[in-house]
């Protein structure tokens, strides 16, 4: 820390992590590392099935391939570190690398919430207009669509960040969470954080609630879509192409928004850092099972892809 003016200036924070106990440490420390090997490996055989076999070569799978590779640096924000941490007796980060993990953990969760609306749209248009599918979900309309989603993302994530780093850190330089988040962040802030929860409700609120209204308005057209679909078994392929997918909004986007559109009052340190485990390390890993992993197609391309190592 710097001396400045009778007070000390933060130069590096400590992350407290899950638990103070150096025996959970151990087992989670096996438990992360599975699911985070785990994450690795589902999302990196999706990138590799899609792109290899033409079968895949869909607007659906594209944006899935997409998905994959963004939940692999999504959760490569913040294991690896937590990892080291686990193992470690001094759990430092330096101010530049939490800035640094800040800035990639909320742009790649908003890419992940505005992603997963433009995959609705796909499913939409799929189920409400598929004479004209191909005509709308062009590669150039693909292309275009998941480039404004990171653009969007990124914008969103340096406004929260700028303003969190724009505040002066000249008391306890202790994060209550394995990573650094905006709410404890703001804990520590020595000064008047009132224009930062406008922005987490302004900003970072129009991404994830207005990404969530435009996946439940679509789904509202989708479902009575199906409904008059006149075949049972015309209904249940269609649901089964849109469950996967509100399984995983379900759940991205519940934890989400309990953690971030609430007022900060209510937030529980000890509590709710246990929270961005589900939609920032869990949800990576699930979504290769949900998406593809239960896709027929999907597993006859790993059946061949595997052969072919043999």
């Amino acid at each position: 820390m710097i001396p400045q003016r009778n007070q000390t200036l933060v130069t590096e924070f400590i992350l407290l992590g899950l638990t103070d106990s150096h025996e959970q440490e151990l087992i989670l420390f096996g438990v992360f590392l599975i699911i985070y090997l785990m994450t690795l490996t589902g999302n990196m055989l999706i990138i590799v099935t899609v792109s290899i076999f033409p079968i895949f070569n869909t607007p659906m799978y594209f944006f899935l391939r997409n998905l994959s590779f963004l939940d692999i640096c999504f959760t490569s924000t913040t294991v690896p570190k937590m990892l080291m941490n686990f193992l470690a007796q001094v759990k430092t980060i330096s101010f530049i690398g939490c800035i640094t993990q800040m800035y990639s953990f909320i742009a790649l969760g908003s890419v992940e919430c505005i992603l997963l609306a433009v995959m609705t749209y796909d499913r939409y248009v799929a189920i409400c207009k598929p004479l004209h599918y191909t005509t709308i979900m062009n590669r150039t309309v693909c292309m275009l669509l998941a480039a404004a989603s990171w653009s969007l993302a990124c914008l969103n994530s340096l406004i929260h960040t700028a303003l969190a780093f724009r505040l002066p850190f000249c008391g306890s330089n202790q994060i209550n969470h394995f990573f650094c988040d905006i709410p404890p962040l703001l804990e520590l802030a020595c000064a008047d954080t009132s224009v930062n929860e406008i922005m987490i409700y302004s900003s970072g609120g129009s991404v994830i609630v207005g990404s969530c209204f435009f996946i439940l308005l679509s789904y509202i057209y989708i479902i009575s879509a199906i409904i008059k679909i006149r075949s049972t078994e015309g209904r249940l392929k269609a649901f089964s192409t849109c469950a996967s997918h509100l399984t995983v909004v379900g759940l991205f986007f519940g934890t989400a928004i309990f953690t971030y559109i609430r007022p900060t009052s209510t937030y529980s340190l000890d509590q709710d850092r246990v929270i961005p485990v589900l939609f920032g390390i869990v949800t990576p890993m699930l979504n290769p099972m949900i998406y593809s992993f239960r896709n027929k197609e999907v597993h006859g391309a790993l059946r061949k892809l595997f052969s072919k190592k043999k």
